[in-house]
């Protein structure tokens, strides 16, 4: 570090610094969040996966002191993320926090944003866990020695400069991420509509044209419904099983593949469709379960914990690229890519496979129950191929996002310590000009 910034404990930078509740009040349907480290992102808390507390007890928490306040800087403080996951918090939404994550208020001394980014550094990270963290199953921080962690004090434009470079790329990459659940939400609703509530088929039954469609596409669907074995379905149209319409697991890593490097991707490293890390391997080192490889257009789905939304798709992907033994890599064969992947990651299925999941700690599903899973599949191809012409489009445009995202994280990964250090001066850089639109 610089010679002239000096060295500040946390707990002397911090006007707060605390945890949640040590004590979990009783779950309430449609109460006030109270969130764990479970919920924590990068970018702050996920309001939709916190449980609910009745208003009473969200109060009390609030008098005890559990309530983070905008500007906080949160970090996870229990468990397996333990001092990995930091984020500023931001929203506007009144939450709670259970003991599992630690609440720093920054003092006048000291920028959120600069304090966020610290904390966020590798080698920080490395070094609070060495000095910081006790027990080796579950590995937690004591906040009182927590208090004692150095962090050392530039001065507030130099805080402001480094918090504006990083927090630059972050706010494109958390658009980008936004721009993809856009994105993806709208192809899945397209599919639901089409497929799963046949609006289009409604619509002509009752002698409407069907909305947001052109003739020649209206004119694709039927105007009447049959009854199957699973219920009302288009006439003209089949239920067909997964199996039936793709290849499960159908590319394995051989012993003769002539790779040098694989690039390995975990369960835990992805989440509904974004990739965290990316792991690369010598050929010969790489984790047994290494197996599964992929080709364009192929969905790769957790049957581990399915329920918690663990996949992606494969978008000319590298030849190297290899997924873990724990995926169900699905291989489009009589459907377009974008049908198979709109069908497989509604969040309807995710819950069906979770229910079906078995096996105590790591509950999980055999390939067979999702190639048995059944969608509507119409006789005429054109509705399919009308449906990849609107569709994958978007999916091709969040993957570009997701490239540039990870692009932009590489290149705020290498300037953190460079900036924190002081090997880079931060008032080189413009902020509004890391970001190259």
């Amino acid at each position: 570090m610089p010679n002239n910034w000096p060295i500040l404990t946390l707990g002397e930078a911090c006007e707060v610094l605390t945890d949640g509740a040590h004590a979990s009040p009783k779950d309430y349907p449609g109460g006030l969040p109270m969130a764990s480290v479970k919920d924590m992102t990068r970018w702050g808390i996920n309001i939709k996966t916190c449980r609910t507390i009745s208003p009473e007890d969200f109060e009390a928490q609030v008098r005890n002191g559990c309530q983070p306040l905008q500007g906080d800087v949160l970090i996870a403080k229990d468990g397996a993320t333990c001092l990995d996951t930091v984020c500023e918090y931001r929203q506007a939404e009144k939450i709670v926090l259970l003991s599992s994550v630690a609440i720093l208020r920054p003092s006048k001394l000291i920028r959120s944003g600069y304090l966020r980014y610290y904390l966020d550094c590798a080698a920080t990270r490395s070094m609070l866990k060495d000095g910081y963290v006790s027990g080796s199953a579950i590995p937690r921080v004591v906040l009182k020695d927590f208090r004692r962690a150095p962090i050392p004090i530039p001065p507030i434009e130099v805080q402001d400069n480094i918090a504006g470079i990083l927090g630059a790329l972050d706010d494109k990459i958390e658009l980008n991420r936004k721009m993809n659940e856009t994105l993806e939400q709208m192809a899945k609703a397209l599919f639901k509509s089409w497929f799963v509530d046949f609006d289009p088929v409604h619509a002509k039954a009752a002698g409407r044209q069907p909305t947001g469609m052109d003739k020649a596409t209206a004119d694709l669907f039927p105007a009447h419904f049959v009854y199957s074995t699973d219920g009302m379905l288009p006439v003209g149209w089949r239920d067909a099983t997964i199996k039936e319409v793709s290849e499960i697991n159908g590319w394995s890593l051989g012993q003769s593949d002539n790779l040098e490097s694989l690039e390995y991707v975990e369960i835990s490293e992805v989440n509904r469709g974004d990739i965290s890390n990316i792991t690369t391997y010598p050929r010969g080192e790489e984790p047994s379960r290494a197996r599964r490889r992929m080709r364009h257009g192929d969905t790769a789905l957790s049957t581990v914990r399915p329920d918690r939304g663990s996949y992606f798709l494969a978008l000319n992907p590298p030849e190297n690229r290899i997924v873990s033994t724990g995926f169900a890599v699905l291989t489009p064969t009589k459907v377009p890519w974008s049908f198979l992947h709109a069908a497989l990651t509604r969040p309807e299925v995710s819950d069906h496979l979770g229910v079906l999941a078995d096996g105590g700690a790591y509950p999980a599903v055999r390939p067979e129950i999702i190639g048995a899973m059944k969608v509507a599949l119409p006789n005429d191809s054109k509705v399919l191929e009308s449906f990849h012409r609107f569709c994958a489009p978007l999916f091709e445009q969040a993957e570009a996002n997701r490239i540039e995202s990870r692009t932009l994280a590489t290149l705020r990964d290498t300037l953190l310590p460079k900036l924190l250090s002081g090997e880079l001066s931060a008032s080189n850089f413009n902020p509004n000009e890391v970001v190259v639109t």
